[in-house]
């Protein structure tokens, strides 16, 4: 009994002509005769998916065998009927096999080599898949972090196109996206390769990423440290919020903004962004300011490094 097709690929019988090049192209990568030299079974199940994708990879070709079956080359023959009938001509295996018929090399992808009835024809190979195309593009941090479109220029056959390439929110640096179908030239009737693009993220002015985090260096005063502040903190959003400084707060102290960091691939929740507290001393001060300083000095005379050595 002849293989089923769909089997063969391994897809459903309403799989998507999409659906049926992906399942083709996997096998046909996973049993390459270059990647599994010497493999007999390799070699076997990459000749049966070449044979398949050949049917079930043309639309009328498929129709046909969705209707008769293994006997779908000679529907036209048979007058649209699988075992004959119709015009009075049975199938008789000479009328489906012989001169005429069925290419015994076309259908078994040259696999009885150059003998036979061929006398001495070259063995042809099945229908491969192009080659995978690299590029690379350079992205904002901020469409890294909320996702949306890239426009990317697409070189093939002399003519230039643009392809909206979908980013997904939460990229990382380095990540591979695939744009199926617009690689190399495949062969024999096989399927083209894609485009396999690495997506770098360019820095950002003043936000870096840690993970899911976004972290910030918040610059305040020395008074504002003190005695405390209402500052102005940009986020990721391009918000502008109010962030209150504690009283007493120290350079170097984080301050967090919860669900304001990149969202995560998996889960979708987002991480926090944090304000890292960098205290700024004024370079020149006045005579006025400088006698205050003078004052807070001798009224707070313990040294912040007393007791750490």
């Amino acid at each position: 009994m002849a293989a089923d097709y769909y089997q063969t690929l391994g897809v459903s019988r309403s799989a998507s002509q999409e659906e049926i090049r992906k399942a083709y192209k996997r096998l046909a990568r996973e049993n390459h005769p270059d990647s599994k030299p010497g493999d007999d079974a390799a070699a076997e199940r990459f000749k049966q998916a070449a044979e398949a994708y050949e049917v079930l990879g043309d639309a009328e070709k498929r129709k046909k065998y969705d209707q008769f079956g293994e006997h779908w080359k000679h529907a036209d023959q048979l007058g649209g009927q699988p075992f004959g009938g119709g015009g009075g001509r049975g199938a008789n295996p000479a009328d489906m096999f012989g001169q005429g018929g069925v290419d015994l090399e076309d259908l078994f992808g040259g696999m009885f080599g150059g003998g036979g009835a061929g006398g001495g024809r070259r063995r042809r190979s099945g229908p491969r898949p192009g080659a995978d195309v690299e590029d690379v593009i350079r992205i904002p941090f901020q469409l890294a972090a909320t996702g949306g479109t890239y426009d990317v220029t697409l070189r093939k056959d002399g003519q230039v196109s643009t392809y909206a390439l979908k980013i997904p929110a939460g990229i990382d640096d380095g990540a591979k996206l695939r744009i199926a179908g617009q690689g190399g030239p495949g062969t024999n009737g096989g399927p083209p390769g894609d485009v396999i693009v690495t997506v770098r993220v360019a820095p950002h002015p003043y936000f870096r990423r840690d993970g899911d985090n976004v972290l910030l260096d918040l610059p305040i005063s020395v008074v504002e440290a003190t005695l405390g502040a209402k500052v102005d903190c940009p986020t990721l959003d391009g918000d502008i919020v109010s962030l209150t400084v504690p009283p007493g707060t120290s350079s170097g102290a984080k301050l967090r903004l919860k669900g304001k960091g990149f969202p995560n691939r998996k889960s979708g929740q987002r991480g926090d962004q944090f304000a890292i507290i960098k205290i700024v001393s004024p370079k020149d001060l006045t005579d006025d300011a400088r006698e205050l300083m003078q004052q807070f000095a001798n009224a707070a005379p313990q040294s912040p490094r007393t007791g750490l050595w």
